[in-house]
């Protein structure tokens, strides 16, 4: 009786089991809807069509993960760090065999804007396509039609992600998807003029800013996707860099900059305030400085929207002259290796060599971006098609970790600068975990 009695109930637990099995599988796998169901591969484009997909291109930087020096164009290969492992952006030229040459434009839209490749597998959302989801449909099309039209295709291999089993397993990420990615394209806000809502459209949308500079939570979700959330554009570290906040933080992010001096930055490289480093350096160089003045407009109207966090950034920063005394820790290695370019009063040369004094490294309680840049100097900028003849060098062969520690100490608490005090260890963490800045850039003539 008893054995029949378990027989039973054991029975009447494994339907919802077997149930809610199916439901997962079916979840999982399904393939999400698109607007372009009936679209076939190999359709001939106009060629505005494909021009415009180019400039689409531009503004979703897709050369900054899909391109390598020496390399096809958008053949693929970037090598990306993540907790689980490392992988490698995929080939996206319309080769038949190695890329997208097979792709409808309804595989290429679940791709672009979902992250499901053809036959359900998923992307890891080191494509950004929690952002992309945002682009319009004539976007999409547009973009589809540069990638099959304007670009030859390479045969070049994907190489397949380092990622252990059973980690590399992706059924997973589309329970991700459900939790942390949207599903919508981006929806004007009435309330709001044509300006803003273009800038938000390609912030949000394909200029993905948020995969830099929002912070992520315990899942590496970005922690808001849109102006509604506190943390957008808040500022995070990623890659050994501090991508600052784009905010009106008056001292982390954008609180001091004018609308025009945030378009003069992204169209030239460089203000009053900054010159474009670290991680940005790559998008100046192919994506930013090819805007449309229009749309550049629109993105500092949108940035200076969004409010700052007086709690967080405190008192906004003042410049203090200080006398220069060589007894001070990193006084000397200052005035001795740094001094030349940025001034003794940390002004710097604007708009061609930064000043230090106010700068966002040096305020930030997050000293990578100053650490990196110190041990690995910077990477070229070319704007309008000419190199930059001024280069930050790398110190990691001329200064210890403990020099370094110190000029940086100094550095973040001189001129009214309270970022605090740098460790040298550190300083020797990012040693062993970066290298020095490559003075040959990617830059991508795309036609």
């Amino acid at each position: 009786m008893n054995n029949r009695r378990f027989a039973r109930t054991a029975g009447w637990l494994a339907l919802p089991c077997l149930a809610a099995a199916g439901l997962l599988a079916w979840y999982v796998t399904r393939e999400p809807a698109t607007a372009f169901e009936q679209e076939q591969a190999g359709a001939s484009f106009e060629p505005a069509l494909v021009s415009r997909g180019e400039y689409v291109a531009r503004l979703s930087d897709c050369v900054a993960c899909h391109s390598l020096a020496g390399k096809a164009p958008f053949a693929g290969g970037l090598e990306m760090a993540t907790p689980l492992g490392a992988i490698h952006a995929t080939n996206i030229t319309p080769d038949k065999n190695t890329g997208i040459g097979t792709y409808s434009l309804a595989d290429f839209d679940r791709a672009v804007r979902h992250g499901v490749a053809p036959g359900g597998r998923r992307l890891y959302p080191a494509m950004p396509y929690p952002s992309y989801v945002k682009l319009s449909d004539d976007d999409i099309k547009a973009l589809y039609a540069f990638f099959m039209q304007g670009i030859q295709p390479a045969n070049q291999p994907n190489i397949p992600s380092d990622i252990p089993w059973p980690l590399n397993m992706r059924w997973p990420i589309a329970l991700w998807n459900g939790v942390f990615a949207p599903t919508a394209t981006y929806a004007a806000k009435p309330d709001q003029d044509a300006l803003w809502n273009r800038g938000a459209y390609i912030v949000q949308g394909p200029g993905h800013c948020g995969s830099c500079h929002t912070p992520r939570g315990l899942a590496f979700n970005e922690k808001a996707l849109d102006e509604s959330g506190k943390p957008f554009l808040a500022g995070a570290l990623l890659d050994g860099w501090y991508a600052p906040s784009l905010r009106q933080d008056p001292n982390t992010g954008l609180g001091r900059w004018t609308e025009p001096q945030i378009v003069q930055f992204l169209k030239t490289g460089r203000n009053a305030h900054a010159v474009v480093y670290g991680s940005m350096t790559e998008a100046f160089n192919n994506s930013t400085q090819f805007m449309q003045d229009d749309d550049l407009a629109a993105i500092a109207r949108y940035f200076k929207s969004l409010p700052g966090d007086p709690q967080r950034d405190g008192t906004p920063w003042q410049y203090q002259a200080v006398s220069t005394n060589q007894d001070v820790p990193g006084a000397r290695t200052y005035a001795t290796r740094c001094a030349s370019c940025h001034g003794l009063d940390g002004k710097g040369q604007p708009e061609w060599m930064p000043p230090l004094a106010g700068a966002t490294s040096a305020l930030a309680k997050e000293s990578a971006s100053a650490i990196n840049i110190t041990l690995n100097g910077s990477q070229r900028v070319v704007a309008a098609g000419v190199p930059d003849a001024y280069r930050m060098p790398a110190f990691r062969e001329q200064l210890s970790d403990q020099e370094i520690a110190e000029v940086l100490s100094y550095v973040r608490g001189t001129w009214g600068n309270n970022g605090g005090a740098v460790e040298a260890k550190a300083v020797g963490k990012l040693r062993g975990h970066t290298d020095p800045a490559s003075s040959s850039p990617i830059i991508l003539h795309m036609r």
